[in-house]
């Protein structure tokens, strides 16, 4: 039983978060064929609107696709808020956006039927959720708090023959054979895991009431925002449809938590079975003869006055109710059981809070007698090494008494399976895949170049360089940080004459003169002789 609760349970996020994931699986091949598409003819994209239409249809689970009628109806919703003449916009959105389109289409399609089926205009296929959690609910609730009663009164009756069993050695011969403790730990166990199962009913009643009531105002405040008007802004109603689907969403995943738990309970009824094999109603009646049969109120009503003495005790530390802050949530150890009577007893006896909580090397123990308190405070270490002893004599104690940090080598499954370093060996094979060639419809680009100088060539005749001037400047800021250049023309070598160099020549003078040197006769006599020549001659 242990095993089968340890593998199969799981809390309401984990169970949830799974069917979703299960459920995007199952829609996966169809978003696929969705959002891959590239329609190109009226014809393929007709048949791309009928894809989304049963995508719609599939993810709200609001009747059975095959359904012509709701088919029509479903189609007539999207049409309202989503025309094939709105496709090729559609088809031009990226892969993810055309995802989460579709879940907003899911949404706004599943509350529009909502609402028409509230006015009974059509969704007839849609269940009554909220009616039949109402009514499967507490019929489910009713089942397991059933059978935990009974479980109670067995719990209550081993307890006793076991007591009968230690207070007189005639009545332990007698029923020494019969395996009255094993019973019990497995009577204790299924009691633990029937109030997990009744916490979670307990739970989705009270999330189920709390959706109701927000169903029912908001279908209440859509009616009164269209109140049969030709027209509305898209604003204020497409949030009340998306409330109205998420809300439904919540009453179906409180119908998948419902069926779990009627699964969980009719599974672990198998593992009680047992009981009625190795003690018949007949058989448990004749040994309970003379035997005073206790139940868990009772003996802890019987505690109710009596409590420790903290001043008895000068090195342990006692918790009460009025000196304790949150004493109601304490972890209390052996799951709530005496800590002295598993040892010491054999027994599972309910703990009473109220005699005192001992709390011994940060962990706290409740006790079933102020007796018992007194004789386990003596040397908490040894009762609690009395009880590892007991677990592993009886196995089944590990887990009913949560003792798995006394035995670190052991964890439950859940923790194992989530554990990132497992120690499972990994199961491998060969495996082969097979693509075609060419998965996706040829596709021929004709404007394609694979020449390096016919692309230079285009590159140029888009650039148009020929009126074009580069230009480039530099401020304080940017001066010396990086390279600038400017493409200027060359200067030409030009000239220009400003003057004109002139000049005139001036005659030199030729004067001769004779006689100098003198003659024969006594007086000398010279002859000047000019051959200067004129100035307008030269």
């Amino acid at each position: 039983m242990q095993v089968y609760f340890d593998i199969n349970y799981a809390n309401r996020a984990e169970l949830l978060s799974e069917q979703h994931r299960v459920l995007e699986g199952r829609l996966a091949p169809v978003v696929r064929d969705i959002t891959d598409g590239r329609p190109r003819v009226q014809e393929e994209v007709e048949n791309v609107y009928r894809k989304i239409v049963s995508y719609v249809l599939l993810r709200s689970g609001l009747g059975s696709p095959t359904d012509i009628e709701v088919v029509r109806e479903v189609t007539a919703a999207l049409q309202s808020v989503f025309p094939q003449t709105e496709m090729i916009t559609f088809i031009s959105l990226s892969k993810k956006n055309k995802e989460q389109q579709l879940k907003n289409l899911a949404m706004l399609v599943t509350g529009i039927r909502l609402y028409n089926k509230e006015c009974r205009k059509g969704g007839s296929s849609i269940d009554d959720l909220p009616a039949i959690l109402n009514e499967a609910i507490p019929s489910a609730a009713r089942a397991v708090d059933e059978s935990l009663n009974t479980c109670h009164k067995l719990a209550h009756q081993y307890t006793a023959l076991l007591e009968s069993m230690q207070e007189d050695q005639h009545r332990y011969t007698q029923l020494s054979s019969f395996k009255l403790k094993e019973a019990l730990f497995n009577v204790r166990q299924y009691e633990a895991f029937l109030c997990i199962l009744l916490s979670d009913a307990i739970t989705s009643a009270q999330e189920v009431e709390k959706m109701n009531v927000q169903f029912v105002a908001t279908m209440e405040q859509l009616k009164n925002t269209v109140q049969n008007k030709v027209s509305i802004d898209t604003k204020e109603v497409f949030p009340l449809f998306v409330a109205l689907s998420n809300l439904w969403t919540s009453f179906q995943d409180q119908i998948l938590l419902l069926s779990f738990l009627t699964d969980m309970t009719n599974n672990l009824q198998q593992f009680s079975e047992i009981q009625s094999q190795l003690f018949p109603e007949e058989v448990l009646t004749s040994l309970l003869e003379g035997v005073t049969v206790k139940s868990d109120e009772e003996r802890i009503r019987e505690t109710m006055g009596t409590r420790v003495n903290v001043s008895d005790f000068k090195n342990q530390e006692w918790l009460f109710p009025e000196t304790t802050d949150n004493f109601d949530q304490l972890l209390i150890q052996y799951h709530g059981f005496c800590a002295h009577a598993i040892g010491v007893r054999g027994l599972t006896l309910p703990g009473n809070p109220a005699i005192g909580i001992l709390k011994h090397k940060e962990r706290c123990y409740v006790f079933s007698s102020k007796e018992a308190a007194y004789i386990f405070a003596q040397d908490p270490d040894k009762f609690i090494q009395l009880n590892i002893k007991k677990a592993k004599e009886h196995a089944e104690l590990i887990q009913l008494l949560e003792l798995r940090h006394q035995f670190e080598y052991l964890a439950p499954y859940a923790q194992a399976r989530n554990a990132d370093k497992c120690l499972k060996p990994s199961t491998k094979c060969d495996s082969s895949t097979q693509t075609d060639t060419h998965i996706l419809p040829p596709t021929i680009v004709t404007s394609y170049e694979w020449n390096e100088w016919e692309l230079r060539r285009k590159a140029i005749k888009l650039a148009n360089l020929r009126r074009k001037l580069t230009r480039a400047m530099q401020t304080d800021l940017s001066h010396m940080r990086r390279e600038n250049s400017t493409q200027v023309y060359l200067p030409k070598d030009v000239s220009t004459q400003t003057k004109r160099d002139n000049s005139s020549n001036v005659p030199r003078p030729q004067i001769f003169l004779e006689g100098l040197q003198g003659g024969s006769s006594p007086s000398t006599h010279m002859l000047k002789v000019d051959l200067t020549r004129a100035v307008d001659e030269t």
